[in-house]
C-alpha cells in the first residue's frame, strides 16, 4: 500500500466532501482504539473544525485513558481540533429503569450493548446539528462489509466512512504513519460496550488477520471444505457472521407498490 498518498487521497476527499455539504468539519466518538484514532487524525488533517467527542458509559479505564492521551496528543499537532466529554453512564442507566429486562441474560446483554452505541450515535448528531459538522464514521472494512460487527444505527449511524475501504490492517499501517499513540497500536481491538475489557477476538472468536484471510478466500469463491483445522474453523465464523449480517450491509428493504394498486 502507497501509504501516503492513500493518507493524502482520504484527506483530500474529506475536505472536498465536506466543503460541498457546505459544513464546518466534522464531529467523530473517541473510543481509545485505533479505527477512531486513525479517522480523527485524518480529519484533523484537513484543516477543518475537528470536535472528538469521549462518550464514556461504564468504560474501562484503559479506554478511557488511551482516548485521552490520543485527544491530548491531536489537539498538540492540530489547531483545529477540540473536545468534549459527554458522560452518558447515568442516561444510560435511567434508561434502563425505564425498559424490560427480563428474558435470557445474553440477549438482554446484547440489547443494552447495542443501546449504549444507539445514545452515542445521537449524542455525535446532536452536536453536529449544534455546529454545522458531519458525523464521521470509523468503521474500516472488514468490520463493515466482511462481518458486519458494528450496531445498525449505533456506530453504523454516520455521514461519511473515511477508513470503510480498508482493511484492518491497512488501518494500523496508517495508524503508524500518522504516529497514533503506542498504546493504541498495541491494544487489543475492543468495542468497549460492555463495560469489561473483551476485546473484539473475543466476542467473535477469530482475529483481525484471520478475518482478512477469510474475506480475501471468500472472494475468490472458496468454501469451509477448501480447509482443514483452524483455517476452517476461521473461514465458518467468517462466514457466519457475513450470512447473519447481512440486514446491516444490503440497503433497507421498501415494499414496492404495484402501479395498478395505486
Amino acid at each position: 500500500m502507497k501509504t501516503e498518498k492513500v493518507v493524502d487521497h482520504i484527506v483530500n476527499w474529506l475536505k472536498d466532501y465536506a466543503t460541498n455539504a457546505k459544513v464546518n468539519g466534522f464531529v467523530i466518538g473517541i473510543s481509545g482504539g485505533i479505527d477512531s484514532a486513525v479517522t480523527s487524525t485524518l480529519c484533523a488533517k484537513t484543516g477543518l473544525r475537528v470536535l472528538c467527542v469521549e462518550m464514556p458509559i461504564h468504560q474501562p479505564p484503559s479506554h478511557v485513558s488511551r482516548g485521552q492521551e490520543h485527544i491530548a496528543q491531536l489537539k498538540k499537532r492540530f489547531e483545529n481540533v477540540e473536545d468534549k466529554l459527554v458522560d452518558l453512564t447515568p442516561v444510560f442507566e435511567e434508561f434502563k429503569t425505564e425498559v424490560v429486562l427480563e428474558g435470557n441474560q445474553a440477549t438482554i446483554d446484547m440489547a443494552l450493548a447495542n443501546t449504549r452505541a444507539r445514545l452515542r450515535m445521537t449524542t455525535l448528531y446532536y452536536h453536529a446539528g449544534l455546529y454545522g459538522l458531519l458525523v464521521a464514521g470509523t468503521g474500516n472494512k472488514v468490520e463493515d462489509f466482511g462481518v458486519g460487527f458494528y450496531t445498525k444505527y449505533g456506530d453504523g449511524g454516520v455521514d461519511l466512512s473515511p477508513i470503510a475501504d480498508l482493511l484492518k490492517s491497512e488501518v494500523y499501517t496508517i495508524g503508524e504513519y500518522l504516529e497514533v499513540p503506542e498504546s493504541i497500536m498495541k491494544a487489543a481491538p475492543s468495542d468497549g460496550l460492555f463495560g469489561d475489557a473483551r476485546s473484539d477476538e473475543d466476542q467473535i472468536g477469530a482475529s483481525y488477520p484471520e478475518l482478512e484471510w477469510a474475506m480475501e478466500m471468500k472472494d475468490e469463491g472458496k468454501t469451509a471444505e477448501d480447509f482443514e483445522g483452524r483455517q476452517r474453523k476461521a473461514f465458518e465464523i467468517f462466514m457466519r457472521f457475513n450470512r447473519n449480517n447481512q440486514h446491516k450491509m444490503i440497503p433497507i428493504p421498501i415494499c414496492e407498490i404495484p402501479k395498478e394498486l395505486k
